[in-house]
């Protein structure tokens, strides 16, 4: 299959690009920033996906919008607007079979700067919209909301032990996500699952679940 993905050079992006890859497909980046995958079977475009020109490619069987900010200025151009812009460029080839987008747990529980919140809710929200648009094409459409995952985007908590420490302990299970655990689930998602559509799955380590009961 041929995949795009926009946000492929690092993070949860870069590790779909090595998903798939792994698995035999033909992967083609979007980023800002030059490839840190390096693959015959890769092939990167330096791009920002607000602006007009995104790469014509033909025969895109999986569409994957990994591409993200924390900068609170930047939120809704770059989350929603360009996750959108990017999206409907090449959700219309005819061998298209699922989309994926990455939101974010902050998208249900709003624990974010309220920018960031509202940028990862609306792509939840346009998720649905779109799957009910591909569904008569017989194409999945669906998002993972991670939770907490061990990127560089998140080095201000990850190397401040102390903030980090009371991080996990908002979770179950006392840990993060790594990338390839996103990726594993973005690759069921959208080259084996032909049944699930419309949804938003979180991963966040039960994160959302915790609570401390009183009786």
């Amino acid at each position: 299959m041929n995949v795009v993905i926009s946000g492929a050079s690092s993070g949860i992006g870069e590790a779909l690009a090595h998903e798939f890859l792994k698995h035999g497909h033909k992967v083609f980046g979007i980023d800002v920033a030059a490839p840190s995958v390096i693959h015959p079977r890769y092939t990167h475009y330096v791009h920002d996906i607000r602006d007009d020109g995104l790469p014509n490619i033909p025969s895109i069987h999986v569409v994957i919008s990994s591409a993200g900010t924390l900068e609170e200025k930047d939120a809704i151009d770059v989350n929603l607007t360009g996750t959108i812009a990017f999206t409907k460029k090449y959700v219309e080839s005819p061998a298209l079979r699922s989309v994926l987008f990455i939101a974010s747990a902050s998208a249900r529980n709003g624990a974010e700067f309220p920018l960031y919140v509202a940028s990862k809710a609306g792509i939840v929200g346009y998720m649905k919209n779109l799957a009910l648009e591909l569904a008569p094409r017989g194409i999945t459409c669906n998002s993972i909301s991670p939770g907490g995952v061990i990127t560089p985007a998140n080095d201000h908590i990850l190397k401040d032990p102390l903030l980090y420490a009371q991080v996990l302990k908002e979770t179950l299970l006392n840990k993060w996500a790594l990338p390839h655990e996103v990726a594993e689930l973005g690759y069921y998602l959208t080259a084996t699952n032909r049944s699930i559509t419309g949804e938003d799955i979180l991963m966040d380590n039960g994160e959302m679940l915790k609570s401390n009961f009183i009786w």
